[in-house]
């Protein structure tokens, strides 16, 4: 996918998360905090900050800014640990190439999310196309918790990842808001307001039975939402 336009990077987890709430942020710019968010937001401030830090032949970069015109996405790794290799790549500044592992940081317990690996998974697609090279994993790291959870990045997820940047990309070169899905993840979402999933829902059927009784229990025809 070639394209001038760099979606974040983040986005991807929010299109896993659920496709109306990344619509929400991108076609119509909304954003509202909770509890949960303000909590991640200020453990992932507190976690770390832009800098480097070298351990013999050992390298942690973090915040460190990944891009792709192909995938047209921009962002950056909370953290990446480079190791000394003749199998790595060769980094800006360096004289010895590195063999690449991307970590993500994620608030809450150590849980299995899709979304999540999607993402970490799609900074490992930008560092390969950035630096000509082959990333077999990386690591989700739960900061309450304190706990790395692997993720092996494969054909399969890979793939999946691939068709989530699509979507996303359809979703924002269409300017659209996909319709509610109440579940359970509607509790803990800040966009609540925002979206009012239930509510939309209700709205529709009350119009749906005003007609009713207006036309004599004749349904007219209403156009799907």
């Amino acid at each position: 996918m070639e394209t001038d336009e760099r979606l974040p990077l983040s986005y991807i987890a929010q299109y896993g998360y659920c496709p109306r709430r990344a619509g929400l942020l991108m076609n119509q710019q909304l954003w509202t905090e909770n509890e949960y968010t303000t909590e991640g937001r200020f453990q992932h401030k507190n976690a770390h900050e832009h800098r480097i830090e070298r351990r013999g032949e050992t390298l942690s970069l973090y915040e460190f800014p990944v891009f792709s015109d192909m995938l047209g996405l921009s962002g950056k790794c909370d953290c990446i640990e480079a190791f000394a290799s003749p199998e790595g790549a060769f980094l800006p500044g360096e004289t010895q190439s590195y063999i690449l592992y991307p970590i993500e940081y994620k608030h809450g317990p150590v849980r299995r999310e899709p979304e999540y690996e999607q993402q970490l998974c799609a900074q490992a697609l930008c560092l390969e196309q950035m630096y000509k090279t082959t990333i077999m994993r990386g690591a989700l790291f739960y900061i309450q918790s304190h706990r790395r959870q692997e993720v092996a990045f494969t054909c399969e997820l890979r793939q999946s990842t691939r068709k989530t940047i699509e979507a996303l990309r359809q979703l924002w070169l269409s300017q659209s808001l996909p319709p509610p899905q109440p579940g359970p993840r509607c509790g803990k979402c800040s966009m609540q307001q925002a979206c009012l999933p239930r509510l939309t829902g209700s709205a529709f059927a009350y119009r749906r039975q005003l007609f009713k009784e207006l036309a004599g229990q004749q349904e007219p025809s209403l156009p799907d939402r």
